[in-house]
């Protein structure tokens, strides 16, 4: 593809909930290091797209997204943050009233 596309392939991982890489479908998993992969777990193929710079994505800039992938090989997609407050939910003892 051209620099301003690119055909990209998305992996969910099978260990960590909402963590993605982003590869070159033509490429695959070949620029991803091992020890990413080992953390990673299985990877499962959810989408293949076509990026443009210009793409809409849920979590990510789609430019930083292909210039990752041209720079690195792949682009990983972190979990996103926990809200503290929800944290703090999860943490306080609830009381049953009866």
């Amino acid at each position: 593809m051209t620099d301003d596309k690119l055909l990209c392939e998305i992996f969910k991982s099978a260990r960590k909930d909402d963590m993605y890489l982003y590869v070159d479908k033509q490429r695959g998993l070949l620029d991803v290091p091992e020890v990413l992969l080992e953390r990673f777990g299985k990877p499962v193929s959810v989408m293949t797209l076509i990026l443009t710079a210009e793409k809409r994505l849920a979590r990510a800039q789609a430019a930083d997204v292909m210039a990752a992938i041209r720079d690195k090989g792949y682009y990983l997609q972190m979990p996103p943050a926990k809200e503290e407050y929800l944290l703090d939910l999860y943490r306080t003892p609830t009381q049953a009233k009866y």
